[in-house]
């Protein structure tokens, strides 16, 4: 189990991210805009560098949903794959049957 608090410093990440989502959108285009002024540009770069670090999408971190850890995650599950085992042998997932040989 991964620690708490890094749990909810991610948790913390992605609400902000989607919070400041529309406004980081709007500053971006403006700054990739090549028809807009050389100053309006600046100005927009400027904006978006005042915005809080942690509303930037790159800085969240997959985490599993059960364990909270952060390596051997699976997109498509949500899940570890120390997690994803442990439940598909308690007959949990879906169409996951456990080999054995």
């Amino acid at each position: 189990m991964a620690k708490t608090s890094s749990v909810e410093k991610n948790n913390k990440r992605r609400k902000m991210a989607k919070q400041f989502a529309a406004k980081r959108a709007a500053l971006k285009a403006m700054v990739n805009d090549k028809t807009a002024t050389l100053e309006e540009r600046f100005r927009a770069q400027l904006k978006l560098n005042e915005l809080p670090r942690n509303s930037s999408p790159v800085r969240v971190r997959n985490r599993c949903e059960v364990s909270g850890r952060p390596r051997g995650y699976y997109r498509k599950l949500k899940l570890s794959r120390v997690a994803l085992r442990q439940l598909g042998s308690q007959g949990q997932v879906p169409g996951m049957v456990k080999s054995s040989w």
